[in-house]
Order: C-alpha cells, then structure tokens, then sequence
C-alpha cells in the first residue's frame, strides 16, 4: 500500500479502531439521487465493489452492528463479514414490538452472535437468540437504553447500519459520532432514502458536518464528524484502496 494511501486509511478507520470510551458509526451506501433501494425494494448491489468492502471493513472494527427489524425482513443480511479480513460482529436487531418469526436467515446461518431488542411488552421470543428487554415508551425504544445495555455487555464499538428511521433515532438523539455515506454513481429515479429525519421548515435548521471526502474506487465516500458542532466544511478528497490487503487487522493496534 502507498503511503499516502495508508495516511488516508488511518485517518478514516483510525478513530472507530482506537476508541475506548465508545464510539457509535452510521452507515448509508446509496445512489447518487439519495435512494438506497427500488420502490420494490431492491437494495442489492447499490454500493459498488469498493463501498462493500468498507462497510465490511467498519463492521470487522466494531462489536456489535446494529439493524432494524425492516432491514433483516427485507433483506434478509447476514451482517457478516466477508470482503475484508477480520472477526464478524455481534449483530443486533431492533425488534420493538417482537415481530420475528425466528425463520429470519441470521438465526440459522452460524455466524456471528444474534441480541435482539424488544419492547418489555413485546411477546417472549421464540428463536433462540439473545434478548434484551426495554421499556418501550410513546416513540418506542430509547435508543440510548439500547447503547448502556449492550456497553453491559462489552459492546461499546457499535455500527448502526440501517434502516432510515433506525438511523433517524440514532442521529436525532445525538449518539453517532461519524455519518459515513458512501455514495455509488447509480441514478433510481424513486424509492426509499438512506436517513428519514423528522421534517424541517428551514435550511439553517438542518444538520452541517464537518466532511472529509475519500475516493475509495467505485464509490465516494463522505465522512460525517456529527458529534462536532462546526460550520460545514469539504476537505480535498482522499484516495483508499479498499483491496483485501489493507485489511482491519492494520488498524486494529491504533
């Protein structure tokens, strides 16, 4: 790897590798016009070649990647990883109201530990998996009970990868340190968003990071300081070579 390539590749991971206090990484792959999916749903091959692998790359840096009950119903993951080298997370489902079936893929696939979350009143689960449960109040789970019980568990280095409303919450509620939005030159025209914010009258109310830009191949990637309240700010982009062979093991000594 080049140099200036593995300056880049500190400055991106570096961060989520090296935290000890916590840290909470968002995720979206989506086309150029903001659309992670086909109104039909078809979310399949958004994010090109190089955007897969470093969503493989941030899941093998942290302990728990965390989805909504939507996202594993209508795309069935595997939350694993399998672009880079390095271990696969726990992975951890949103299911506020206890709707899975326990037919879900990730049950029976051998991977990675499974937590699902539910509402205290949520019925008892069926399929075998690790529960936690929360009081669920008038908008549902707080997602900041759902980060002390999983840091309970050794679980502090946490990915929130989808859907929209899950990410929503965990913006809104001001938990995620970085936004990554991997943007692959696709055009759908229509369907669903990456992020599903509550409405706003105005521009100035809107969200401003600070972004860093990395050109990581076949995708751009934006990184998203959240946690930092400054005015927007676009850095010169960055080159990464998202090979197998600047795996997380690189980064996981930072």
């Amino acid at each position: 790897m080049k140099r200036a390539e593995a300056d880049a590749a500190l400055t991106l991971y570096g961060p989520i590798a090296s935290a000890r206090q916590g840290f909470v990484l968002a995720q979206v792959g989506q086309s150029l016009d903001g659309r992670v999916a086909t109104p039909s749903g078809d979310a399949r091959d958004i994010s090109g070649p190089d955007g897969l692998a470093h969503l493989h790359r941030c899941r093998a840096l942290v302990d728990a990647v965390i989805v909504g009950i939507g996202t594993v119903q209508n795309d069935n993951p595997r939350l694993s990883v399998r672009e880079v080298k390095g271990p696969s997370p726990t992975r951890v489902v949103i299911d506020c109201r206890g709707e899975l079936t326990g037919n879900e893929g990730l049950f029976h696939d051998g991977g990675a530990p499974v937590i699902v979350v539910q509402g205290h009143d949520a019925p008892d689960a069926m399929h075998g998996a690790a529960v936690i449960k929360l009081t669920r109040g008038p908008a549902g789970l707080d997602p900041h009970h759902i980060l002390e019980h999983l840091a309970k568990r050794g679980l502090t280095r946490i990915l929130v990868e989808g859907g929209a409303r899950t990410i929503a919450r965990f913006i809104d509620a001001n938990l995620v340190d970085r936004l990554h939005v991997a943007i692959s030159p696709l055009i759908i025209g229509s369907g669903p968003c990456g992020i599903s914010l509550p409405p706003i009258a105005e521009l100035c109310n809107a969200h401003r990071p600070t972004a860093d830009i990395y050109a990581l191949g076949s995708d751009v990637l934006f990184d998203c300081r959240l946690k930092t309240e400054k005015p927007s700010v676009m850095r010169n982009s960055q080159d990464i070579r998202m090979a197998d062979d600047t795996d997380a093991a690189l980064y996981a000594s930072v």
